[in-house]
């Protein structure tokens, strides 16, 4: 089980380089989700493990269980180029406060990477924190490990 660490309020001065990046990106990609009935568009950048950043917005549709999040989008795109391994993952809302992801991408993102860094941007705030911070306690297979 993860160590819960405490997740901060940081600017985009506190970040690293490629942090800041992928903040700006995210920022740049937010007018690309399609979010006519939650007027609620969300985009990332999920940052792979060489450097490289994909990318993710929401998609509704008017039966709203057929909704993709951002995060998922992303997820899924790495994993169908072949990646596995994610450092960073970046989620811009173009609310006051940042918007985190929900318990289903929470879950998704814990089946790759389970202690992922994850800044949380709204307009005021960036929330710098782990998945674990957000899902202390995802689910795992118990079959995991055997051979």
């Amino acid at each position: 089980m993860s160590e819960q660490r405490d997740m901060k309020i940081v600017t985009l001065a506190d970040l690293e380089d490629e942090a800041v990046r992928a903040v700006e990106w995210a920022r740049k990609q937010v007018p690309m989700a399609y979010a006519p009935y939650s007027h609620f568009p969300v985009s990332c950048v999920l940052v792979l493990e060489g450097g490289d950043f994909v990318t993710g917005v929401n998609v509704e549709n008017s039966s709203y269980g057929l909704t993709v999040c951002a995060e998922r989008v992303a997820v899924f795109d790495a994993v169908k180029h072949g990646h596995r391994e994610f450092r960073l993952l970046v989620v811009v809302t173009q609310t006051e406060e940042p918007g985190t992801p929900c318990g289903a991408c929470r879950q998704v993102l814990s089946e790759f990477a389970e202690d992922l860094r994850i800044l949380l941007v709204g307009q005021e705030k960036i929330l710098d924190c782990r998945l674990s911070d957000l899902l202390p306690h995802a689910f795992r297979d118990w079959r995991q490990g055997e051979s």
